[in-house]
């Protein structure tokens, strides 16, 4: 396994999953990346780890620039195990290696790892020389754990940027130019839609905090560096954190026979015809973190139910728990659904969706099959409560 190059004494010696599919409970189609990086200046300075099961590799990474136990810093920007699950392992080699990271990170490292580690804290804006360069550091808590925190190599400017900025994305290629761009911004579209997006505000306030760094790399821990389109990635950061809605609807469902799928589709039309772009999504053929993606930028959000025992279908009920979870803003809802007696089923998933939203705008249930009169009172009803 061969390291890579990204800049003067500057490498990439991370780990490629080909194979994953599933980051917790979302969907990565084009596998990820576990980033890393080693600086080769008076002082060998690893960033970060990679998950433990891409040890080998990674130390195989290593090992092609420089003897790995003359690593004199090991930056942990971020303590969940992606990123530091190999850090035990490398200190069995690198054992003069000092730990840089932030109070919250030394809390969390030695949760993991155990009291016993050799810790330098530091907090934003402090400085450590490595010879011909310094580092400079800036807690960025929440974004999207308490521990989060980014590096700044100053004289080259290149953020190590941790998970800000990445995709679940594998590829030979490290750089941005290298890879199709409209391919990697809809992964850190999705990235961002699945992980970061309760975190908004956070973003925003780290976006302020590195607004007058000077950046020519942006190297996060997962996924493809940024080089030729760090302007892309920032402005798109910018937008997805300032809750963007735009005239664009998604249209959420499960059925059971068929009748709250009719509804769906007439749901489309309606909007069709008022100029909105419109996304359909069943939830038997789309996954919820796909579904995300498409919501974060919407305006409106429909949610169709058949009613099964009293209760919304399973998978409808569990794509709600994962919406508000990840708690978008600016967003209208409607329920919709049919049923068979009770109707219970679009009842619950508006009362659930009014504790943490006032913009509830419409229920809407039908008996059994949907006749041409209930059509279009459902084409009335929408038109009323919503234009």
């Amino acid at each position: 396994m061969k390291s890579f190059k990204i800049d003067e004494n500057i490498f990439w010696v991370g780990g490629i999953d080909w194979s994953l599919r599933d980051f917790h409970g979302y969907t990565t189609e084009r596998g990820s990346t576990y980033n890393s990086y080693l600086i080769i200046d008076e002082k060998i300075t690893l960033i970060d780890t990679v998950k433990h099961y891409l040890f080998d590799e990674f130390l195989e990474r290593i090992k092609d620039v420089v003897d790995p136990s003359k690593i004199d810093y090991i930056i942990i920007n971020h303590v969940e195990m992606d990123h530091s699950g190999s850090l035990p392992k490398i200190l069995n080699i690198a054992k003069n290696a000092q730990i840089v990271t932030n109070p919250q990170g030394e809390k969390g490292l030695k949760l993991h790892y155990g009291e016993n580690l050799n810790i330098k804290v530091i907090k934003t804006k402090d400085k450590l020389n490595i010879g011909k360069d310094n580092l400079i550091f800036f807690q960025t808590p929440m974004v999207h754990w308490p521990d989060n925190m980014v590096t700044y190599l100053e004289n080259r400017k290149i953020l190590f940027s941790n998970d800000a900025f990445g995709q679940h994305y594998s590829s030979f290629y490290r750089f941005d130019f290298e890879n199709p761009l409209d391919e990697i911004i809809y992964q850190a579209k999705k990235y961002y839609a699945n992980i970061v997006l309760p975190y908004s505000q956070q973003v925003q306030t780290a976006l302020n905090l590195l607004k007058d760094l000077e950046i020519k790399i942006i190297a996060p821990s997962h996924g493809i560096i940024w080089k030729e389109n760090i302007s892309n990635i920032l402005k798109e950061y910018q937008n997805w954190s300032k809750d963007p809605s735009k005239k664009k609807v998604v249209i959420v469902y499960d059925t059971m026979w068929g009748s709250t799928e009719i509804m769906a589709k007439k749901y489309y039309e309606f909007f069709e015809k008022e100029g909105y772009e419109v996304v359909l999504m069943s939830l038997k053929t789309n996954h919820i973190s796909d579904i995300m993606t498409e919501v974060l930028d919407s305006s409106i959000i429909g949610i169709g139910t058949p009613t099964l025992n009293k209760q919304p279908l399973p998978s409808v009920s569990g794509f709600l728990t994962y919406l508000l979870g990840l708690n978008p803003k600016n967003k209208k809802f409607f329920i919709f659904g049919s049923y068979g007696w009770g109707g219970e089923g679009t009842k619950i998933i508006k009362e659930d969706l009014e504790k943490y939203s006032n913009n509830v705008f419409l229920e809407e249930k039908i008996q059994y099959i949907p006749k041409e009169e209930n059509i279009e009172n459902l084409k009335n009803n929408i038109k009323r409560s919503l234009l």
